[in-house]
């Protein structure tokens, strides 16, 4: 410290210089000082973290990632999955699922989040194992995927059997659907020795509906909510008696009972099948319609058996697609590509009128999917009531026609 001469005014500058306290003094005010100061920033500090926990700025599980994050770990996935008690999957290690792949050596699937390989129990039950790729979101895709699943049961759903979280390894142990994806039987004419028009019209029929029930029990048979936002020929597996099982719930969001609209950021889904209300807001609100409307597509696609993506789809060609299949349906045109009896026409052409309701652009004009089982399985063909043409330009230029939804 320099010399107090260097830092002490003189004369006038400082009249009361003899009251000027010594060094000693000085260190006393400053440890003085000093403390009260610093538990009063403690305090403060504390008050901040108490409020914006209160006010959900900062939740418990933050503090605790915070801590984790210092030390370079992921977010303990297993302190979520607790929560779920008897609703949680079976956990399993990295090496258990390479064990029940053999060293991931059978490839059943591909998509979006990872890969499929086909493996089994130690009791003996095939199943499949989806290994997630690795993602920038720090692992949110799989415990959604997980959240979202684990609190369902019902024979349209595929089942979630197991779990495998362990730093950025990460696998979901699923029921083993023999058939696979529904899209095999839509797009991959050359590759199948059963084309989608040697699948039965009806067995198609039953497809839908399962496919129904199953957005039905999600919608509203759930403990609580569930939207899917993906449902997609690709998302839809098929066991030994073609029943449907929805599948991948990455993109799914719960939500509660009494909401109508659900508040969401950004887009989800995939091209060809997304609600307009998703990826614009003007459209109207998300709800529990956006999922009937891509059931829709999925049903119209499997009918008109034409590949509704194919080479990227605009919201021109997905435009084209639907009014192509109204044009038919409008002047009388045979639908289906195969020789059909008159009852499966008619089998054809609900499934066609009902699922254009579906794709209506305004959400309020679209059915719930209660309605569509209705529809499907209980209206006469005579019965149901002619869609407007499908537009998507805008929910203010559709057809003023509309259902009792």
């Amino acid at each position: 410290m320099s010399s107090s001469r260097g830092l002490t005014p003189k004369g006038p500058e400082y009249p009361f210089q003899h009251l000027r306290p010594s060094r000693k003094l000085n260190r006393r005010v400053v440890v003085v000082i000093g403390i009260p100061t610093g538990v009063v920033g403690i305090v403060v500090l504390s008050l901040v973290i108490i409020c914006s926990v209160k006010r959900g700025r900062l939740s418990i599980n933050t503090m605790a990632r915070w801590k984790r994050d210092a030390k370079n770990y992921h977010f303990n996935a297993e302190e979520i999955i607790v929560n779920f008690g008897s609703m949680a999957p079976k956990r399993y290690t990295y090496s258990d699922v390479k064990k029940l792949t053999k060293s991931f050596k059978d490839k059943v699937g591909q998509g979006g989040f990872g890969v499929v390989y086909k493996g089994k129990l130690p009791d003996g039950r095939i199943v499949a194992v989806k290994v997630l790729s690795k993602s920038k979101d720090n692992g949110k895709e799989f415990i959604n995927e997980v959240a979202s699943i684990s609190r369902t049961s019902h024979v349209n759903i595929v089942s979630l059997l197991g779990e495998c979280y362990e730093r950025s390894k990460r696998a979901l142990i699923y029921e083993f659907v023999p058939n696979g994806s529904l899209d095999r039987f839509i797009y991959d004419k050359g590759a199948l020795d059963i084309a989608n028009c040697h699948l039965e019209n009806k067995t198609m029929f039953q497809i839908a509906v399962g496919i129904a029930r199953g957005l039905e029990y999600l919608h509203s048979g759930c403990r609580t909510r569930i939207l899917h936002f993906d449902i997609k020929p690709h998302n839809i597996l098929l066991d030994e008696k073609f029943c449907p099982k929805i599948s991948d719930f990455g993109l799914a969001k719960l939500y509660k009972t009494r909401e109508s609209v659900v508040s969401m950021m950004g887009t989800r889904g995939t091209i060809g099948y997304i609600a307009p209300e998703v990826f614009s807001r003007i459209f109207g609100g998300v709800s529990h319609k956006s999922d009937v409307y891509s059931y829709g597509m999925l049903v119209l696609e499997m009918v008109g058996e034409r590949k509704n993506i194919e080479g990227g789809t605009s919201r021109a060609s997905e435009k084209y697609f639907s009014q192509g299949i109204y044009k038919k349906l409008e002047q009388g045109e045979t639908l289906g590509t195969c020789d059909v009896t008159g009852d499966e026409e008619d089998i054809i052409k609900k499934m066609i009128i009902v699922n254009l309701w579906c794709i209506q652009t305004n959400p309020s004009d679209r059915p719930s999917i209660e309605k569509v089982i209705g529809m499907l399985e209980g209206s006469a063909l005579q019965s149901l009531p002619f869609p407007p043409k499908p537009v998507l330009d805008s929910p203010l230029d559709s057809s003023t026609t509309s259902l009792s939804m």
